[in-house]
């Protein structure tokens, strides 16, 4: 990620209470409970994958009847003008809690994530890093998901956000550099409901590539192990150990990418070559540790590269565009 800082406020600013009043119409059976079963935290999705209601990174994305029906929260979503991956209303109970995690899902390798806050008091706070803000009604934030990161509502009433995912044209990443070379903060620019704007949503239709390619897998691989090299308390020969590992991996994953492409005669070898690198994980998770946000080597390696590597069942849509 591009950013210098742990948060950055965009220069945007939104009718929060009329956020609120499209968020507060839906009824509680659109209010899905998290994925991973944390206590009070609830989402509705709005932009999902067919715009089915439910969780989920790897299809094509497109808006859900929520979004559809809430005019408002649709020209927010759309108006940044940017292709939007999964998306949410995200609702924290009083009293509730995200806890301290990273988010090195592959997902987040290539994406950023918007928040508007809708419905929010001051107590409500949001730690990232050493630095720690309140966002406020109307405002748009982004915040660096790879360093560690938390959140308490302090307050006895629910927090609303709009959280928004996007990889991030030119366009905007000109925009956040701006902003984070600025001498003083950029006036926000009001982005008000337009009764009669019907905006176009570009969603994303391929979130994963069905055979990751070999030079970003090498990308990742070296950012890793770059990362776990500046942590000092780390064992030289475990540093050496994971990088014949994982640089053996990038080779013979180049070397099948020769031979066979994206073609199906390919993937019981790319599986195998998955499972050998499996296999070859230390069993202590933290065998080495990233000096950046301390998380173990092993859940990062399983996620950002063997769970992503290969998506075979979607190597013809991706080839023609068709389902």
């Amino acid at each position: 990620m591009e950013l210098d800082r742990p948060f950055l406020r965009l220069p945007y600013s939104f009718d929060a209470g009329r956020l609120g009043e499209e968020a507060q119409a839906l009824s509680e059976a659109a209010w899905l409970p998290h994925p991973s079963g944390l206590e009070g935290n609830t989402a509705v999705p709005l932009v999902s994958i067919n715009g089915e209601l439910k969780d989920g990174f790897d299809g094509r994305m497109a808006p859900t009847p929520y979004l559809l029906d809430a005019p408002y929260l649709l020209q927010v979503v759309a108006g940044f003008n940017e292709v939007v991956a999964r998306s949410r209303l995200m609702r924290l109970a009083p009293g509730a809690v995200v806890q301290e995690h990273v988010d090195f899902n592959y997902h987040w390798y290539s994406r950023v994530r918007i928040h508007v806050p809708i419905i929010t008091e001051p107590t409500v706070r949001f730690f990232c890093g050493a630095e720690e803000v309140h966002m406020a009604a109307g405002e748009a934030w982004l915040f660096d998901s790879w360093r560690r990161h938390r959140v308490i509502n302090g307050s006895a009433n629910e927090r609303i956000h709009l959280v928004i995912d996007i990889a991030g044209s030119a366009a905007f990443w000109q925009m956040v550099r701006q902003v984070q070379r600025a001498d003083a903060p950029i006036t926000p620019q009001t982005k008000a409901f337009e009764p009669d704007l019907r905006p176009e949503l570009i969603t994303e239709r391929f979130p994963f590539a069905p055979i990751m390619a070999p030079g970003e897998m090498s990308a990742i691989v070296a950012e890793l192990l770059d990362d776990c090299r500046a942590n000092p308390a780390n064992d030289p020969h475990l540093l050496n150990y994971y990088h014949d590992v994982l640089f053996d991996l990038v080779h013979d994953w180049r070397r099948q990418w020769s031979l066979y492409g994206l073609t199906p005669e390919g993937i019981a070898g790319y599986q195998g070559l998955l499972q050998r690198t499996r296999s070859a994980l230390k069993e202590n998770p933290r065998a080495l540790v990233t000096q950046s946000n301390s998380v173990g080597i092993n859940p990062i390696i399983l996620q950002r590269i063997l769970g992503a590597a290969l998506q075979p069942r979607r190597a013809a849509e991706f080839a023609t565009g068709r389902s």
